[in-house]
């Protein structure tokens, strides 16, 4: 599946997401999804949904809650305007603090106790309540794939996409797979040739940074290994080597304060890299902030994902996001993408007849196998289940630089037109 590094990060945390950003499904824009017209509600009681989010856990406190307060967001603004055919969205939250015993509490509350249609933009440091929700056929829509979980179950639809069979097993035999377009990318647009990965010493960063390298190589990148202690990471020693080696391009399998920490230890050590990759979750408008004690690298940070920037404001989806969201102190990537759940979910409800919005319902719209892109905002994304693993796809990608003047800049043109024919790497999940 087509994917760029996106994701977050999972003890490391952005890691497991940042590998399964490397598994999901792209089809070309002209297969935009068709809705259906709505039709008068049988009931005007309250539609309810739920949002599970690690709000609280041991990576930090506003780490995974972009994609909640975006979804919120879209709700808000869509029961301002009338609901779904008359139906005001009631939105019930769960902090399940990071753990899989807070998970699986969680998705008791939320499906047995308040009886929620579907999940929204689910985002949680240990999803053991995945398989639970997928025996209780409640479609959970638009999640961050922190780990295999959408590739895993039948009724999960993470943010991304998936082509995986979801019969209990994650991927093809216990493999996913990811695609090299954001390696090709930088050597074909920044002439890059020599590439560092730097991860931390746990499992998730580990995994993520084999595949990472394992894609520079099949793109014929010299690579550089780099592996932090994930308790006390001498970032000074890796920036030292960095500098040494000669490398034009680092990416990273670590979390977000450990990338800013990285940068600073580059600017000292005199490091100038032609770019600094990082991942969709931390593409954001805080990195003036974050990064403010490393101008240099700072100058250099790019971000890749699979969904538009939220600063193209000349997209009308985009605008439409803002504008819901102008109060909010920073912006970011995992916000918009959030709201482009919400709006996944509201497309589903507005399917079912009558205004009879159920599980099953739902779960019919979902399970189609069109191409959905929330009005422009995602890269088309699809579920299907093919019984092998792809060797090859066409991977798209939206691409983003950072600019102290102007943020994040769109680079070379739509996402949609941002495409390469890539191989699809298998690796453990």
């Amino acid at each position: 599946m087509p994917r760029p590094a996106r994701a977050a990060r999972a003890f490391a945390a952005g890691l497991a997401l940042l590998a399964v950003t490397a598994c999901g499904s792209r089809l070309p824009e002209s297969d935009f999804e068709h809705r259906a017209t709505p039709t008068a509600p049988r009931s005007a009681a309250p539609i309810r949904v739920g949002i599970v989010t690690s709000a609280t856990s041991p990576v930090g406190g506003s780490t995974f809650t972009d994609t909640r307060d975006g979804a919120q967001a879209y709700f808000r603004n869509l029961n301002a305007k009338g609901g779904i055919q008359g139906r005001r969205v009631e939105v019930h939250t769960c902090d399940d603090g990071g753990s899989g015993v807070g998970n699986n509490g969680c998705v008791h509350q939320l499906i047995d106790e308040e009886k929620v249609v579907a999940l929204v933009a689910t985002t949680s440091l240990d999803y053991a309540g995945a398989e639970r929700v997928s025996r209780a056929r409640v479609p959970d829509i638009g999640g961050q794939p922190i780990g295999a979980a959408y590739d895993t179950y039948p009724h999960l639809y993470g943010i991304y996409g998936s082509l995986a069979p979801r019969d209990g097993t994650p991927g093809w035999d216990g493999k996913l797979y990811g695609g090299t377009e954001v390696y090709r990318y930088f050597k074909r647009e920044q002439g890059a040739r020599t590439a560092a990965v730097v991860s931390y010493n746990q499992a998730a960063s580990a995994a993520y940074a084999r595949l990472v390298r394992r894609g520079l190589k099949a793109e014929g990148y010299r690579v550089v290994t780099e592996q932090v202690d994930f308790a006390l990471p001498n970032f000074r020693a890796v920036a030292a080597d960095l500098k040494e080696r000669g490398v034009d391009l680092v990416f990273d399998a670590v979390d977000a304060h450990g990338n800013a920490r990285l940068c600073a230890a580059m600017d000292r050590a005199g490091v100038r890299v032609t770019a600094k990759v990082t991942n969709v979750q931390n593409w954001t408008s805080s990195v003036a902030a974050d990064y403010k004690d490393a101008p240099h690298c700072r100058d250099a940070l790019w971000a890749t994902g699979a969904s538009r920037n939220y600063e193209d404001t000349g997209h009308p989806a985009v605008r439409a996001f803002r504008a819901a969201t102008r109060t909010f102190k920073t912006h970011s990537q995992w916000q918009l993408e959030g709201w482009a759940a919400a709006m996944w979910f509201r497309d589903a409800a507005r399917s079912c007849p009558g205004g009879d919005v159920t599980r099953a319902c739902v779960d019919r719209f979902m399970n189609r196998g069109t191409p959905y892109t929330a009005d422009g905002l995602l890269i088309p994304v699809t579920y299907r289940r093919l019984p092998d693993p792809p060797r090859a796809r066409k991977a798209c990608l939206s691409v983003a630089r950072w600019t102290d003047s102007k943020g994040w800049v769109t680079q070379d043109g739509d996402m949609n037109d941002t495409c390469f024919d890539v191989p699809q790497l298998s690796y453990q999940p």
